[in-house]
Parts: structure tokens; C-alpha cells; sequence
């Protein structure tokens, strides 16, 4: 314990030192002359060592404490954290023999800067948290991906017409006695999604990071919610590159136009009429409106022409004194942050979600690390989460009668 003493004092005297050297150009609101800059780095370096090295000998004096109990024997006896914010704790000071490494990918020599898996339980409650918290994330079809896999492949119909023949290739027919019988298969397409990184980072005082109470309550609501906010802007928004596919850069999208001569940054009864005509019948029964805030106004004006006036068609009967309806033609609408900004491709989208396949891989790994934030007293905590996803067709579909195209997700173009 002596030498730990003497490394937490050499590492304060160091960051002081840090604080001084950084205060001139502070108080001055400047960025560091090069003469200032070197020797604020070689203090740095100095602390990121002191901090390693009192990490290694901080992990000794807790081995020792417990005796060197095997892992697998400390799992097997029930040895557990009783909360997150506890195990929280524990990364930070990277010595608890409760504490497994994360398999690749992190350092495993020092624990300050390497990663360790969040407890199983605490992982599937961070990963259903930010699931359910997400709008959209909470609707489409999920599949978790098994230990010994790195994504999913999937084969489907590749199918984009409907005319004369279905699921690409199938035919049925009517046949007479004895009439010639034709062979048919249907067409595959694979569709590939290889898990991707989810990170979140949280930021923890010193005096917060000692309420192992106050730290299980605000990751577990905050980190949840961020991951749930940012899983549905990659389902709607999403390029592909990187993070999942959103439905707006989407092949399988289709886009109605807008009417001839409409004003810009209007939704008029028309659009909607278009919109609901385009949605593939076999979604209609789950589809949704999902709309930018800045669309209910249009809503609430959209009217239908009786003789020389016209009535409203989204507001009930008794008019502003009742909360508008829930619905638009029959299916509900559904507020998002993440919808475009009114008069955008996106500000208004009739999707069927469940048209959408996400796929994750439990284990959220943390990490933690005492140099990000050391000037203000903070400590770093990352949290990674594993997934991907895209809209299961890749294309709009011509139906066997009519020649408008439909699909799952259905958008209207900009209105400039």
C-alpha cells in the first residue's frame, strides 16, 4: 500500500504541475506557445505512466486480498456485482478479480486503458433498454447473432415485378386434363450484414463515480436512451457505411412526387393520397407515419373541397377543441427526432418497420480511462454495443395489375 501511496502522490504532484504549466494560456484565452506545448506533454506522458504503473500495482494488491481465487472458481461461487454503477467502479479501478477482459480488440496489460465485459445480466439489460427506448428499434424484426458468428446472411426472393411470375421466378396456372405441366423456381438474392460498433462514452466526476447508486441509475436511463436514439437514427438515416442502412438511402424506397405548382415546405391531402396508394398491400396493416414535428401544422390544415369550400379531414368533429386524431387514413402517426425538416425528403414517411431486420450481439464491453478528463476531475467510461441493419427488400416491386411501383417504405421528394 506504500507504493501506491507514493505513485497517487507522484501522479497529483505531476497533474498539478499540468494545471500550471496549462493556466497562463488559460487565463490568457489562448492555445499553447510552442515552447509550452513540449513541456505539457512530457508532463503528460509522465502521468500516463505514473497512472499505468499505480494501475498494475493497484490489480497486485487486490489479487493478494483475494488470494489469488481463480476467476472461473470466483464465477463459480456466486462471486457478482450487485449493480452496475458497483461494476462501474470496479473498471475504474481495473483490480477486482470480478472483472473479464474483453476478448480482443482492447488492451488487456493495463486496465485503465483496456476494456472488460459489462456482467451478463447488466449487458442484456443496457442492450433491451436502449432496444425498447428506440422508437423505430422497438418495431422491426430483430435477430441475435450467436457466439461464433460475426453477421448473418440471409437468402430471399429476388424479386422485383409481380407481372408474370412471383417471388421471382414461381408461376402457377391453370391446367386441363392431361395439359403439359412447366417447371418454376423462385430467384435468391443473399442479404449480408456484418455487426458493426455502437459506442457510447459517459463522463463521470470523481464525487459521482463514489455513488455506486447514483452511477447504475444514470447509465442505465442515459446510456440506454442514447443508444436507443442513435440505433433509430440509423434505421432511418443510416448510409450503410459503417453503421446500418436507413430506409431514406434505401434502393427499396419509393418517392411520390410532389403536385404540380405545390408551395414549398407544404404537405397537401393529395401527398398523403399518393403516399397511401404506393404502400405494398401486405404492409398496410402495420404501416406508420413517421413525421418531423414541424408536419403537424400541415395535418391539421388538410381539407377536402365540398362544392365551393371544403372541410377538414384530419381534425374530429368537434374541431380545436378535441385532441386531433391519432391516425391519418387509418394508421397511426408517430412523431420522430429524426425525421427531416419540413418541406425535406423525410419530414413525412409511411413505412411498414417490421419490412426492417436488425441484428445485434449481446455483451456490451466498458472501458474506462482516468487521462481524457483528468483536468476536471473526471473519469472516462465507453461502452460498445455490436450491430447493423437494413430494409429486407432491396427494390420497389411492379404489382401484377397497375404499373405504379409499391414497397414497405414510402417517402415524398422535397418540396423546395
Amino acid at each position: 500500500m506504500d507504493r501506491i501511496r507514493v505513485l497517487e502522490a507522484e501522479r497529483n504532484a505531476k497533474v498539478k504541475d499540468l494545471r500550471a504549466l496549462l493556466a497562463a494560456a488559460s487565463q490568457e484565452n489562448r492555445p499553447l506557445t510552442d515552447e509550452e506545448r513540449p513541456k505539457a506533454e512530457q508532463v503528460e506522458a509522465e502521468i500516463e505512466r505514473i497512472a499505468a504503473t499505480l494501475a498494475f500495482e493497484q490489480r497486485a494488491v487486490e489479487y493478494d486480498r483475494t488470494q489469488a481465487v481463480p476467476l472461473e472458481k470466483a464465477t463459480e461461487s456466486g462471486a457478482r456485482f450487485d449493480t452496475v454503477g458497483e461494476q462501474l467502479q470496479a473498471v475504474f479501478r481495473g483490480s477486482d478479480h470480478r472483472l473479464v477482459a474483453a476478448a480482443s480488440g482492447l488492451s488487456e496489460g493495463v486496465p485503465s486503458d483496456g476494456g472488460f465485459l459489462v456482467q451478463a445480466d447488466f449487458a442484456t439489460n443496457l442492450t433491451n433498454s436502449a432496444f425498447e427506448t428506440g422508437v423505430l428499434a422497438s418495431k422491426v424484426k430483430t435477430v441475435e447473432i450467436g457466439a461464433n458468428s460475426n453477421g448473418l446472411k440471409m437468402n430471399l426472393a429476388d424479386e422485383t415485378s409481380r407481372v408474370s411470375s412471383r417471388y421471382g421466378g414461381i408461376i402457377s396456372y391453370w391446367l386441363g386434363e392431361a395439359g403439359l405441366k412447366t417447371a418454376s423456381q423462385p430467384k435468391f438474392r443473399q442479404l449480408e450484414l456484418t455487426l458493426q460498433k455502437l459506442i457510447g462514452l459517459f463522463y463521470s466526476t470523481d464525487e459521482l463515480l463514489q455513488d455506486a447508486t447514483a452511477m447504475t441509475s444514470i447509465v442505465s436511463e442515459w446510456f440506454g436512451d442514447e443508444i436507443g436514439f442513435k440505433l433509430d437514427d440509423g434505421i432511418y438515416n443510416g448510409t450503410g457505411v459503417g453503421q446500418p442502412l436507413g430506409i431514406l438511402n434505401s434502393p427499396a424506397r419509393v418517392t411520390v412526387a410532389k403536385e404540380s405548382a405545390q408551395a414549398a415546405a407544404t404537405v397537401v391531402k393529395a401527398n398523403i393520397e399518393k403516399m397511401y396508394s404506393r404502400m405494398a398491400p401486405g404492409s398496410l396493416s402495420n404501416a406508420e407515419w413517421y413525421i418531423n414535428q414541424e408536419v403537424w401544422p400541415q395535418l391539421f390544415n388538410l381539407s377536402q373541397a365540398v362544392g365551393v369550400g371544403g372541410q377538414p379531414v384530419f381534425l374530429p368533429a368537434n374541431g380545436m377543441a378535441g385532441a386531433p386524431n391519432g391516425t391519418l387514413l387509418g394508421r397511426p402517426i408517430v412523431p420522430i427526432e429524426h425525421a427531416a425538416a419540413l418541406g425535406t425528403e423525410g419530414d413525412i414517411v409511411f413505412a411498414d418497420m417490421n419490412q426492417y431486420l436488425l441484428i445485434r450481439k449481446g455483451g456490451v464491453q466498458s472501458a474506462s480511462s482516468i487521462h481524457v478528463r483528468f483536468l476536471y476531475d473526471e473519469t472516462a467510461f465507453r461502452f460498445v454495443t455490436r450491430v447493423n441493419g437494413a430494409p429486407i427488400p432491396n427494390s420497389p416491386l411492379t404489382p401484377y395489375k397497375g404499373t405504379a411501383t409499391i414497397s414497405p417504405f414510402v417517402t415524398l421528394a422535397t418540396r423546395a
